[in-house]
């Protein structure tokens, strides 16, 4: 008796990676269905950009792809959803001051959350996305018969393509989440996978990669904020505290910006000045110059730190890493990876940077790996 094919249900955003995702199922045997997921979109125009044109447009680009695999198509409307977990969030973490990372957001509560749940309701056997990491299954050994046993764990990887690796948003996926999803480009770097959309005959082989916001795509976000948190004009402190400029509000910044702002007493030899720090009460913003190489009259003067707290932690093991061992670690997506230890102190994780760093903003992700490339897990600097 022939054994039944696993469902598998494709995120498809019509762009290449998934569309190459999907086709790789089908060619390993797979019963594959190609899902467009409909987000919250910004209604009318931001400079110019009718983001439902948009997305009407990456949902067609999904379907022609599907069609050409010859796999059926639906459309999960998951707006509201992602007006509320993702969107009022992100809106939310700016008006308090912080960075946050919708990115992180649309994956926990969107891709591998209600896409996954809907898809097991519709009787899927696994969910697939486009994402460059890798899920490894951990397996043991029947001893008497010789043969691999079902998985046991999971461990997620960093995908082979260092450039464009996306582990660093997906620190929040737990073992049963990772037991049903697969990741088909992982071990492929971008331009293997554009190879593979011209041999699979894709019709958006070429189409070029999205950027900014999951599932909005690019987007001023500054334009984006003003239209939810009112501007109101504030003071540009330089190290020594003396006002040097102006800004729109302290909640449209983060920490590492160079631009944005006004600064109306320098030189024409001065140096690009970066935020250091913010003060959303006073509404005031601190720069300071930074050159590479420059001696540093001290670390806090010029905004760098030695040490963050974390909350939300998640580890993808399940297990809390050694507290005795050194781990490398990122709070920006593509930071080179940073030596860290850490302590748990009153039930809070403080993590202890071996090198003082700059720019750690509240609300980003601070994500955790071996050496070896696994992702261990994260959380929320606080």
């Amino acid at each position: 008796m022939e054994e039944k094919k696993k469902k598998i249900f494709v995120a498809m955003s019509g762009g290449v990676d998934s569309s190459v995702a999907a086709a790789l199922l089908k060619k390993e045997g797979y019963d594959v269905i190609g899902v467009f997921m409909k987000a919250w979109q910004p209604r009318g125009l931001i400079h110019g950009q009718s983001f439902e044109c948009l997305q009407t447009y990456d949902r067609r680009e999904a379907m022609r792809a599907a069609a050409h695999l010859g796999i059926p198509f639906f459309t999960f409307d998951f707006e509201k959803e992602y007006k509320k977990e993702v969107i009022d969030y992100m809106i939310a973490e700016y008006k308090a001051g912080r960075t946050p990372n919708p990115d992180v957001m649309c994956n926990k509560q969107i891709k591998f959350g209600a896409f996954l749940k809907k898809a097991h309701v519709m009787g899927a056997d696994l969910i697939a996305t486009g994402h460059y990491a890798k899920n490894v299954e951990c397996r043991m050994w029947n001893m008497e018969s010789g043969k691999k046993l079902q998985a046991t764990s999971y461990k997620l990887q960093a995908g082979r393509d260092s450039a464009k690796d996306q582990s660093y948003f997906l620190w929040t996926l737990t073992q049963e989440q990772l037991s049903n999803v697969l990741f088909p480009i992982g071990e492929y770097t971008k331009p293997e996978v554009r190879e593979l959309a011209r041999k699979f005959g894709l019709p958006n082989a070429e189409k070029k990669d999205s950027q900014g916001l999951c599932f909005v795509g690019e987007l001023n976000m500054k334009e984006f904020l003003k239209h939810y948190i009112k501007e109101k004009q504030g003071d540009v402190l330089n190290d020594k505290g003396e006002v040097i400029g102006h800004h729109d509000g302290a909640p449209f910044y983060t920490l590492g910006e160079r631009h944005g702002f006004i600064i109306t007493k320098k030189g024409p030899n001065d140096p690009p000045q970066y935020i250091i720090a913010k003060d959303i009460k006073k509404n005031t913003l601190t720069v300071s110059p930074y050159r590479k190489g420059q001696t540093l009259k001290s670390e806090t003067e010029k905004g760098l730190i030695l040490e963050v707290r974390l909350k939300d932690i998640n580890w993808v093991s399940g297990n809390v890493p050694d507290e005795s061992k050194e781990y490398l670690a990122r709070f920006r997506y593509r930071q080179p990876l940073q030596r860290i230890r850490y302590k748990i102190q009153d039930t809070k994780y403080k993590i202890l940077f071996k090198e003082p760093q700059r720019a750690v903003a509240l609300g980003q992700s601070l994500v955790l790996y071996l050496n070896t490339g696994e992702c261990l897990g994260g959380g929320i600097i606080t």
